[in-house]
């Protein structure tokens, strides 16, 4: 990334020379030589100090200050200050160096001595803020032009001030930019000596302008890979965390066949299942999915897990596991987001499904009809409300329980809007009518194969189109 920036700093300091000779002319004369080889000097000073400042401390606050410092050593102003415009479309001074004026005239505690008035009018120049369009700065952060003003005094929107050490004999302020985005302004007053700026100073600060832009941008664009290295850590590590919390292979039943299968959209996801054995002849299954993606939903799924897993063993009632966890979770849940579940209870004795639902998607059972062997699939609902949407006695009102019985070749899919709402190119949705043809046409087969061809058809279907939700699929198969 440092060499990203020097290279950036070489091709704008190419491009000054370039200026600087076509300015010129082809052929200069000695004294024009002299003054491009000052220039030069004086430019290739500023990228030292830019690289120095990127090399102690890739911060905007840093680069700020050794911005001014290095434009009043390159330019031989006796002060020099940054703009920044803030929120409201204002301005405010956010690095400066020497007695530099401040916008507005000082009040009466202004009169100190000058070592303490220096840190004063600093701390008045980064406090006080003035609209964007008033004054000299001002009008160029609006305009977007620098302006070279050689007698301030002339210029009526030069403040005057009562101490002479901040009287501004001269002034030239310039938009800091990189392409289309505006850092904000810097500003030179007083060149040393009785001289104003001329030309030649107002172009050499635009160049400095630049140069400082080009570094302002690089700044931001290290640190943003630097954040994006640490939250690429830190995602890493909730993954696994998050890996770590999913189950590992599942329980193995007699008369049962289960395959799962889990996609987070993100590193991290809001999707989560779980399979647990309640007795010997029962089987907890819940499938359930988090509002939203990322960090937040897969840290509210981690806490929804682990209290299921404290809660279920002690009802055996799925409504009533959901109504326990909905209690329990409500003041964890921030507001916006929920959780929708389906709960289920398999009795592996009686061949039967108990089942609650929170809001979730359809369970769907592939059946056969008992009297022509028919394919007979069938997604089957019960009353229920997401977990954290409504208040708990509503909540407690609406969740029902729905007894269905799984019967040998018979099987439970249960999955989430990962699977249904994928999108292709046209951006049509999979849909449970596809998902129920996925089903039938592999029904035969295992629950791997099941699930198999479900995920291969879904794939088909979306083509292209890159995964945008976390998808969940679990099948429990009676065999």
């Amino acid at each position: 990334m440092y060499l990203f920036l020097t290279g950036l700093l070489v091709g704008a300091f190419a491009a000054f020379l370039f200026y600087c000779r076509a300015r010129r002319g082809a052929a200069p004369a000695e004294d024009d030589r002299q003054v491009v080889s000052q220039e030069t000097q004086i430019v290739v000073d500023f990228m030292h100090h830019m690289a120095e400042a990127m090399a102690d401390n890739p911060r905007r606050e840093a680069l700020y200050q050794r911005i001014v410092h290095a434009s009043i050593l390159c330019t031989g102003a006796l002060s020099a200050c940054i703009f920044e415009k803030t929120a409201g479309n204002m301005m405010r001074g956010v690095a400066v160096e020497g007695l530099f004026p401040p916008h507005k005239p000082l009040p009466d505690s202004g009169r100190a001595g000058i070592i303490s008035r220096a840190k004063f009018i600093e701390q008045v120049l980064k406090s006080e803020t003035f609209p964007v369009g008033d004054g000299v700065v001002g009008n160029v952060a609006q305009t977007g032009k620098g302006e070279l003003i050689p007698d301030a005094k002339a210029d009526p929107r030069v403040v005057r001030h009562y101490d002479p050490a901040l009287e501004v004999r001269s002034i030239i302020a310039v938009p800091v930019t990189f392409g289309k985005r505006f850092f904000g302004v810097l500003a030179v007053t007083n060149p040393a000596g009785s001289h104003p700026f001329t030309q030649t100073d107002f172009s050499l600060v635009q160049s400095l302008a630049e140069q400082a832009a080009i570094a302002l941008h690089t700044v931001d664009f290290i640190n943003f890979q630097l954040e994006k290295k640490q939250l690429d850590m830190d995602l890493s590590l909730a993954s696994n965390i998050q890996q770590m919390l999913l189950p590992h292979g599942v329980p193995q039943i007699d008369g049962f066949d289960i395959d799962t299968r889990y996609s987070p959209a993100q590193k991290v996801g809001g999707d989560f299942y779980d399979l647990f054995v309640l007795s010997e002849t029962k089987l907890g299954v819940a499938v359930g999915d988090v509002s939203g993606k990322g960090v937040a939903a897969s840290l509210l799924m981690a806490i929804c897990r682990t209290n299921l897993r404290q809660i279920a063993p002690r009802f055996e009632s799925p409504a009533r596991v959901l109504v326990e966890l909905n209690h329990v979770l409500s003041e964890d849940i921030q507001q916006g987001l929920y959780i929708t579940m389906v709960f289920a209870i398999i009795d592996t004795e009686y061949n039967e499904v108990t089942f609650a639902r929170a809001g979730h998607e359809l369970p769907f059972f592939a059946r056969e009809d008992r009297a022509d062997k028919h394919f007979k699939g069938e997604f089957i609902g019960s009353e229920g409300m997401p977990i954290g949407m409504v208040e708990e006695m509503i909540f407690a009102e609406i969740i029902k329980d729905r007894h269905e019985p799984l019967m040998r070749g018979e099987s439970l899919v249960l999955y989430t809007d990962g699977i249904t709402e994928m999108p292709n190119e046209d951006g049509k949705e999979f849909s449970g009518a596809r998902l129920m043809d996925a089903v039938r046409a592999s029904r035969k087969g295992s629950a791997k194969e099941i699930n198999d061809h479900v995920l291969e058809s879904v794939s088909r279907f979306a083509g292209p189109e890159k995964q945008r939700d976390d998808y969940t699929l679990v099948t429990i198969k009676r065999v």
